[in-house]
Formats: structure tokens, sequence, C-alpha cells
């Protein structure tokens, strides 16, 4: 099944008369290999380009014949046909031929049609919440995400501060409390409202109710009648009007909620959140109770805590430096009043009371809205205690 060529070796473009001989002066024709040239399978002799090979077998004695290669090769002229194994084989021309120097390839191969594109998942349910109370973040959905949205997303702290903006608006708040106080009960009115107003909408956006339109006239209202009330009674008999106010307006919320037609679990969370909020607005209410002079020392030193803790300085070194400007404006507040020294204890008390409150509306990935409002009144409202309590102590 094999056919032997043989490929003359022209070295240097010599002819066959002048080429060494092969194997280094062995006769080819003792390894039973004809000496056949190109013309015997009609292909046309051609002399490689002229270069200066050594010559290999210098100091060889000439036997007059060229020296080739040879060995077995295939044959270029002929082009096999393969033959299909998918039936009987075909007969004639197309048969798979056989002869010497031909090698037949193997059958032909069908390959299998490609399986069709597998269709693009459908995209994934929302994770079941997880041990924390989150699902997976996603970018699917909205894409209007808040910036407590993507906090919680990238794993950062859920604590994150008012900044200073609500922190300047507290300020400005704070000494309209103190310029009201110092001018008469009802300039001191007209901030206190409007701290209450802003305390009642923090706190049901802080608690993720939104919209509470009815919880928050409400808790409002409530605050609004604890003003009138202290203007009616005195300033005399403020914790009467103050108390007797709030147990009115718990009263009143479990009313309302018994009436509502929600789900137990939906009524519970108002009803907290109503109550709550109802009673942080009264509670507002004790700067109308307290002594003038330590309303005055009072919102000066949360002014003074809220604007050093919106540094960007190192948590534990904000707070220390928040509650010691909260002591030296209440000292520096006192001596402008009749607490002289003394207002340095109360301006350090209402400084605590204010990083308390701050440390509040920052809780839990608070939003734009919940800094300037919770962000805002929390700081004022959590002090009004330590103001009236302290203010009756210490004058």
């Amino acid at each position: 099944m094999s056919n032997d060529q043989q490929y003359p070796y022209h070295p240097g473009g010599q002819g066959p008369e002048e080429q060494p001989q092969y194997g280094y002066g062995q006769d080819p024709q003792q390894y039973g290999y004809p000496q056949q040239g190109y013309q015997q399978q009609g292909y046309p002799q051609q002399g490689y380009p002229q270069q200066a090979y050594p010559d290999a077998s210098a100091g060889q004695p000439d036997q007059g014949a060229a020296q080739t290669w040879q060995g077995q090769t295939w044959d270029t002229q002929y082009q096999p046909t393969v033959q299909r194994t998918d039936g009987p084989a075909p007969q004639g021309e197309h048969a798979a031929p056989v002869g010497t120097g031909s090698y037949p390839l193997p059958p032909e191969v069908h390959a299998e049609p490609a399986p069709p594109a597998p269709a693009p998942p459908a995209p994934a349910a929302p994770a079941a919440s997880g041990a924390d109370g989150y699902s997976a973040p996603t970018t699917l959905g909205n894409a209007r995400i808040t910036d407590a949205q993507r906090a919680r997303a990238e794993g950062r702290s859920p604590i994150i501060a008012p900044g200073i903006q609500p922190a300047a608006i507290t300020a400005v708040l704070g000494l309209l409390l103190a310029l009201g106080a110092a001018i008469g009960s009802y300039a001191l009115a007209v901030p206190l409202v409007l701290l209450q107003a802003v305390t009642a909408a923090g706190w049901f956006r802080l608690n993720g109710m939104w919209p509470a339109r009815q919880g928050i006239a409400l808790a409002f209202a409530g605050g609004l009648v604890a003003d009138v009330a202290l203007l009616a009674a005195g300033r005399e008999n403020g914790p009467a009007a103050i108390i007797g106010t709030l147990g009115v307006w718990v009263l009143l919320t479990v009313v309302l909620q018994l009436r509502s037609r929600a789900g137990a679990d939906e009524r519970m969370q108002g009803l907290m959140a109503t109550v709550a909020s109802a009673a942080l607005a009264v509670l507002a209410a004790g700067h109308l109770a307290a002594v003038p002079d330590a309303v005055t020392v009072g919102a000066v030193a949360v002014a003074a805590a809220v604007l050093v803790r919106a540094l960007p300085l190192p948590a534990p070194v904000s707070v220390v430096a928040a509650l010691a400007v909260a002591a030296g404006a209440g000292a520096v507040a006192g001596a402008a009043t009749d607490l002289g020294a003394k207002g340095a204890l109360l301006g350090l008390a209402a400084g605590v009371c204010a990083l308390i409150g701050l440390r509040v509306a920052s809780y839990d990935y608070p939003s734009r809205f919940v800094h300037m409002t919770a962000g805002v009144a929390l700081p004022l409202t959590a002090a009004a205690p330590a103001v009236y309590v302290l203010g009756r102590v210490l004058t």
C-alpha cells in the first residue's frame, strides 16, 4: 500500500553527475530502494537556487551515481474520496479506491447538530430576610435609592449622624429659645411651637411610618394643648399641666387606634409611635414651664454641644469635646443670668441630653428628612427635663 519515491539532492545546484554519492560512499541500491527521479511521477525537475553548500562527501570516491533521499511519501496527485458511513457504500467513482501509494482516510464522522442555546434565566426572586432583618441588596426595582439604602448595601455603620447643617439649624433654634425666654413666656412660645411640630414629624419618620398625617397632627395637637395649659395655669402649675395633657392624649390615641381597621401589628405600631411622638411634643413644653434663666443657659449649651459634635473628629474625642464646650457655654450664659457658675452644671446636663437626642436621630440609616426634623429637634426636646428640674433646684 506504499509508493517509494526518491528526491534527488542537488547541493549547490549541481547535476546528478556532479553530486556526491549517498551515504558516505555507500550504494543506495543495497538498501533496496530503486533510483527514480521526479520524471517518473510527472513532476518537472527543477533546480534549487545556486547556493554554496559545503560538500559533505569531499574526499569520498565517486561511484558515478547521484545522491538521492529515499523514503515513503504521499502521492499528492491523488485525492481520495471519503466513504459515507450512514448508508451502503456507493458504487462507481465514489467508492474508496485501493491502490499503490494510497492510504484510506478514516470514515467521515457526522457531527451532531448543536443543541439550542438555553434561554436566559429569569430574574431571581428577592432573597428572604436574614437573621438581621434585612434582605440582600439588589440593583433591580426602584433606581432612586436613598443614602440609607446605599449605606446598608455597602455594609457601612448603621449610625449616621445628622451632620453640620442640621446642627446649625438646631443652634439657631436654640438661640431663638434663649432669646424668647429672656423676653417672656409668649415670646418663648413661638419657637417652642416650631420645635414641637418638627419633633412630631421627625419621630414618625424615624420609626419608618410615612405618610402619617393623622398621627403627626394628633401628636402636634397634644403639644399645643400643653402650651395653652401652661400659659393658662402658670409656670408654678407646670407639672400638673404637662402630666394631665399627656394622660388625656394617651387615652385619645388608644381610642382612635381601636377604631382602626388595620391589622393588629400595624395598629400596635401606630399606637406606640403616636404615644411616643405626643409624649415628646408635650415634653418639649417643659421649656415653657422652666425658669427663664435655666432655659437660656440650657438652650445655649445645647447649641454649642451639637455644633462641636458635628465636627469631623473621632467619636470619643467628639463626645468629650462636645460635653466640655456645653459646660463652658453654660458657665458663660450663667454668668449673664442669675445662675452664675451653676450654669456650668446645667450646661453639662443639657449637653448630655442633647447628645442622647442626636444618637436617637442617627439610628439605623436615617434619611435626610429625619436629619432635618428629628436631628434638629430631638437635642432640644431631650434637654427640656434637665432644664426644668435643674432650673428648679439651682435657683
